[in-house]
């Protein structure tokens, strides 16, 4: 029920059974139902973990993106955190604060819905079918999404998972319902990849901290990059023509395309294209060194004078 103050006030029923049971495999959703979330996402969720007040165990969050015509495809684009209380006998969520973030959510990102909600934690609890049953409230027709994220790192992972809610029982009750696993993959563009790729290059050094690459170092990298895939193409095409492993028809028809864009270009040809690709790339780094040191020189002549 919900009182005066905008704040919804769950309580928990003297019996419950499906609150926070999860489909069988064998009763999972189809795969024609999936997910894509940002990365942004999931930073937002742990910066939310990290400014929980003292002893809340977990936090939830009203996640926002974009659906297909058709609603089985959901991407996450983004998240924001709604203040709640957990007790033994009720759950509370401020509606107010989750109802303004939105109105101001949809001033900057129009196009973005509501599409579902998140929580930390590995599992579910009793309280998140009747959570999620508020949420189902607020996507309408469509079916609500909730994303859950272990933060305590079981095996050194996050655990991010996805499920949406299908009810179960005679009675149309909030608690009567059981979740459904659906798939989930992270979906980012070129310019996150780097970012994503210096977060993973930090946790593998024993120090901790690390700092962005020069474009040289860059470069050097994305050829190295070229090189191993180039190779592991060479030992499949080798390891098919001398039987080993069976050839798949999908794989040289996408490697037959891909060859096919590629110009035929002589060796000496392209070492000298990339030779003086590589002059100018050094002449523009040299040009903005002088010209970050003629700004500096006339700055400190400024002050003497």
């Amino acid at each position: 029920m919900m009182d005066n103050s905008s704040t919804l006030h769950l309580a928990l029923p003297a019996v419950h059974t499906a609150a926070s049971a999860t489909a069988p495999p064998s009763l999972a959703q189809p795969r024609a139902f999936s997910t894509s979330v940002n990365p942004l996402v999931f930073f937002s969720i742990l910066d939310h973990y990290l400014r929980r007040n003292a002893g809340q165990d977990r936090v939830i969050g009203t996640l926002l993106g974009v659906r297909s015509e058709d609603g089985s495809e959901v991407e996450i684009k983004g998240c924001y955190p709604v203040p709640h209380l957990e007790t033994e006998d009720q759950v509370e969520v401020d509606m107010e604060y989750h109802r303004t973030m939105f109105e101001l959510h949809k001033q900057v990102n129009p196009k973005e819905v509501i599409v579902g909600w998140y929580a930390t934690g590995a599992a579910l609890n009793s309280y998140s079918a009747l959570i999620h049953d508020f949420y189902q409230k607020e996507v309408s027709s469509f079916p609500a999404v909730h994303l859950t994220m272990d933060t305590a790192l079981t095996n050194e992972r996050l655990g991010v998972k996805t499920y949406i809610s299908a009810p179960v029982g005679i009675t149309s009750k909030a608690d009567n319902c059981m979740f459904i696993p659906i798939p989930c993959d992270v979906k980012y563009f070129k310019a996150e990849r780097a970012g994503l790729e210096l977060l993973a290059n930090a946790k593998s050094t024993e120090s901790g901290p690390t700092s962005l690459l020069s474009d040289m170092d860059n470069l050097e990298q994305s050829v190295i990059e070229v090189q191993k895939m180039l190779e592991r193409v060479s030992e499949y095409v080798d390891s098919v023509l001398a039987g080993t492993i069976p050839a798949n028809n999908t794989v040289g028809r996408y490697l037959m395309d891909t060859v096919s864009v590629v110009p035929k270009v002589d060796a000496a040809e392209f070492e000298k294209m990339f030779n003086s690709h590589l002059q100018d790339l050094l002449m523009v780094i040299y040009l903005a060194n002088m010209t970050r040191t003629q700004l500096a020189v006339a700055k400190r002549l400024e002050k003497l004078m």
